[in-house]
């Protein structure tokens, strides 16, 4: 089936992947003849340009790529319509997709979550931090409210009490490109997707994650802290303020028993212990700043804490 695929970040960038698999069963027919991506942007302390993961992965497959600085361009427009797909993916994109595109082509979204929970641009973050059992993908219309549209097919995945961000985003993917072939091989078919409508009365929205948010607040529970770090590793990353006003990167930490001491992050008995509203969290994996990720033990060796 002839495609085009629409995305940026490294999520998109593994399911272009799989629809370019030729050792997946179905997913080569599939293989997209052209990427459309967001512009190189400039990142880092040095702002040196750098490419969107889809860019790099398309390059690396050999398939036509288009970085135009507005999908909705005359330009864009008329590379699509020489491409004439059958069907448009679009996977985390990150800007809007407006008229005549809407309704030119069959526009199918992968977003990773069970719509209509977690709309938004960190549904997988934010099922983490809000203590979810379950996530999941969703395949859906695109259409032009945020990931509004109504859903042809979705596939739920349990959050394991141990998941970070890193462990079950794998999961997702896996399930996302399988469900994406489904789809594609259907309208392949001439088979018409099914799509139901959102229930709008049970819509959250994922809001970016921001530098308040990556924060441990004491004043908060421990197990809420303890979700937090979880969601933000190992991409983003937690951090807490230390007595000094530094900021200490959070990598991984853990509930530990024991009624807060009053000492916000302190030193006892060789470990780094952060007091919460209910009791205590202890940081296990840290990273000072503009130093390397070490364990509490490294840090605490070269960091004088009051301890209890």
């Amino acid at each position: 089936m002839r495609t085009v695929f629409l995305g940026t970040s490294e999520f998109a960038a593994s399911l272009l992947e799989s629809l370019a698999d030729e050792h997946a069963p179905g997913s080569a027919r599939h293989r997209p003849a052209l990427v459309i991506t967001r512009p190189d942007r400039p990142a880092g302390r040095g702002r040196k340009l750098l490419s969107p993961a889809v860019a790099d992965t398309a390059r690396a497959l050999g398939i036509e790529l288009a970085q135009p600085p507005s999908v909705n361009d005359e330009a864009t427009i008329a590379l699509l319509a020489r491409v004439a797909p059958q069907a448009v993916i679009v996977c985390a994109f990150g800007a809007l997709i407006k008229e005549p595109l809407l309704s030119s082509y069959e526009l199918l979204n992968v977003h990773p979550s069970l719509l209509p929970r977690w709309r938004g641009a960190a549904p997988i973050e934010r099922a983490i931090m809000a203590g979810d059992e379950r996530t999941g993908v969703s395949i859906m219309r695109l259409t032009a409210g945020l990931d509004s549209g109504p859903v042809c097919l979705a596939r739920s995945e349990p959050i394991l009490v141990q998941d970070t961000f890193g462990s079950i985003v794998p999961r997702l993917q896996r399930s996302g490109g399988e469900l994406l072939v489904d789809a594609l091989d259907a309208l392949d078919r001439g088979e018409r997707l099914c799509f139901s409508e959102q229930d709008e009365q049970f819509v959250t929205y994922a809001e970016k994650i921001t530098s308040v948010d990556r924060l441990l607040d004491p004043s908060k529970p421990a197990s809420e802290l303890e979700r937090l770090v979880r969601a933000l590793h190992p991409h983003i990353g937690a951090r807490v303020a230390l007595p000094d006003g530094a900021f200490l990167g959070v990598r991984r930490a853990a509930l530990t028993p024991g009624a807060p001491s009053g000492l916000g992050v302190h030193a006892s008995d060789g470990r780094l212990l952060l007091d919460c509203a209910d009791g205590m969290l202890e940081l296990l994996v840290v990273q000072p700043p503009g130093k390397r990720v070490m364990d509490a033990d490294a840090f605490l060796r070269g960091h004088g804490l009051v301890g209890t």
